[in-house]
């Protein structure tokens, strides 16, 4: 009895000493926590899945019990919040990770032979989808169906473009949507045709849909098996939250219902859909920590690669033609006012200088009919922006949603397309942060690698993949580490209304955190593509390790 009076005492003694309870975890080694407040720590405390104390070494060894488990980072190490992909396609991402790989082929024979070495894979009769091809790679000559027709005769073929604003179908394809050569144009999207005036298999845009309708649903073990490679897939990179643009909540619900997610997810729809998203926020809310919804994705225009991109002026290489809206002014207008007017959030895709301009004049109407609120409207993608439109970001409070890697994938080509003015105002990150935009990072994947080491060492060096800019392809564009950082951090969380409870290494946030080989703050640029990730963390859970 007395032992364990005595007990009992000692313990009220060491509870009243540490004036806290004890850590369930603790973290040790070079912490940079994205707090402009303490921006470097030596470790922090985690009980459940939340950061409840950083510090020095010391203070935080004042956490650790017996029962308490330690994470040591090497000195050479450094542990950043865990990232945030402001902009993913997910889905897309998984089911491409199992097809045929095509971003990499650098001649048409290559293409081709991938295609044929894929289809003798796959059973007779299975689509083959995805792909991810560049027709830069070999000079910007765009495949046709008569390319792949014999290797793929037992095989109807679907195959996007990386950037996946345009897409090439091979007759069995076209043979099954029941398309000939007499299909007529679409509006917002254009049907490339021969001299003749045959089709060539490449559609673009709105004209998309008319195959894509005749491809076949995955089924629901098929999506399930996607998700879960995506997610495996990006937590290698550190990536521990994304922003998924559109479809797929069934699949995302089904995991957090199975409460197999590994990878926080803020789930957008599309923007025409948004009376169905109101519905579903007035009757059940807008998720947790795990699976939120609020944000409605829309078009603008297509993509600078296809041509599609709407700018004020035509392009260098086709003077007659300057792009084009994919979704009308008007009928943007109506959807963005209807959405807002309902508390939702619209991340509207706007590529070309007359697309990012036209948004941005309709977000300015809409923010005044509708009344001052904290709506975050965002512009994802806003890759050639105007000069005169970089001040009206920070006016506006429009968040300008970006991908870094794009810039130096583009930057091998970009010149051609637009010209040696209006590349200075290209993928502006410099600029945007000097006019106080509220910049955040993402990748874009499938069109882009789901990794923010590269999209770092891209947006801090600029240098293209072609290695033919090693000074940087608009170098005055150029920005930090730790500038880029936080793109890809708290600026990224506030980008889905969670900055308070993610993007930073800050009590009270949740304990998402990635330990990386190096400390990118100090290394030469160039090295950053090159450093590993070691750990990346999920509330506290590890869910990739290096070891």
């Amino acid at each position: 009895m007395r032992t364990s009076i005595c007990l009992f005492l000692l313990g009220l003694l060491i509870s009243g000493c540490r004036q806290h309870p004890v850590a369930d975890q603790v973290v040790f080694g070079k912490v940079w926590t994205g707090n402009d407040q303490s921006a470097w720590a030596e470790g922090f405390a985690i009980i459940g899945d939340s950061i409840v104390a950083v510090g020095t070494r010391s203070q935080i060894e004042d956490w650790i019990s017996s029962d308490t488990r330690k994470m040591e980072a090497g000195h050479e190490h450094l542990i950043v919040p865990g990232f945030i992909d402001c902009h993913t396609h997910f889905m897309e991402g998984g089911f491409a990770l199992a097809s045929v790989q095509l971003r990499d082929a650098k001649t048409p024979h290559e293409f081709i032979s991938r295609i044929r070495a894929f289809a003798r894979t796959q059973p007779k009769g299975t689509w083959i989808t995805n792909g991810d091809w560049d027709h830069e790679n070999w000079g910007g000559e765009l495949p046709t169906r008569h390319w792949i027709d014999s290797v793929t005769k037992d095989h109807p073929v679907w195959i996007n473009r990386l950037d996946g604003h345009m897409a090439l179908a091979n007759s069995l394809a076209l043979k099954l949507a029941g398309l000939g050569d007499n299909v007529k144009d679409v509006s917002g999207g254009t049907i490339v045709r021969d001299k003749q005036k045959k089709i060539t298999g490449v559609f673009k845009d709105n004209a998309m849909a008319l195959v894509i309708k005749t491809v076949p649903e995955p089924s629901d073990e098929q999506k399930d098996q996607a998700l879960a490679a995506a997610m495996a897939y990006v937590a290698e990179r550190g990536v521990t939250s994304i922003h998924n643009m559109s479809g797929y909540f069934d699949v995302f619900e089904r995991a957090h219902e199975n409460k197999t997610l590994k990878t926080r997810i803020y789930a957008g729809m599309p923007l025409e859909h948004w009376r169905d998203l109101d519905i579903q926020i007035k009757q059940r809310g807008r998720g947790d920590k795990w699976l939120r919804i609020g944000g409605l994705k829309e078009f603008v225009d297509g993509s600078l690669g296809s041509h599609t991109a709407a700018f004020f002026k035509p392009f260098e290489d086709t003077p007659q033609d300057s792009g084009f809206f994919i979704t009308p002014e008007s009928v943007l207008y109506q959807r963005i006012k209807s959405a807002d007017s309902a508390g939702l959030q619209v991340m509207t895709h706007a590529i070309g200088d007359r697309a990012i301009n036209t948004l941005l004049s309709i977000y300015a109407r809409v923010s005044k009919e509708n009344g001052e609120r904290d709506r975050r409207f965002r512009i994802e993608h806003a890759q050639h922006i105007a000069p005169a439109d970089f001040r009206r970001f920070a006016e506006l409070q429009v968040i300008p949603s970006m991908q870094p890697y794009h810039a130096i994938d583009d930057g091998r080509w970009a010149e051609r397309l637009i010209g040696p003015e209006r590349i200075k105002t290209t993928y502006a990150f410099r600029s945007l942060l000097n006019a106080q935009a509220n910049l955040v990072f993402g990748s874009d994947w499938f069109v882009a690698p789901p990794t923010p080491l590269e999209g770092i060492y891209a947006a801090v060096t600029r240098q293209t993949l072609d290695g033919k800019n090693p000074e940087g392809w608009v170098s005055e564009q150029k920005i930090q580490v730790e500038e880029a950082l936080k793109c890809y951090t708290v600026r990224a969380a506030y980008a889905s209304f969670e900055e308070r409870v993610k993007g930073s290494i800050e009590p009270g946030k949740l304990a998402d955190f990635v330990i990386l080989q190096r400390d990118i703050t100090e290394i030469d640029p160039v090295g950053i593509k090159d450093v590993q990730v070691l750990k990346t963390v999920v509330g506290g859970e590890v869910v990739y390790s290096r070891d």
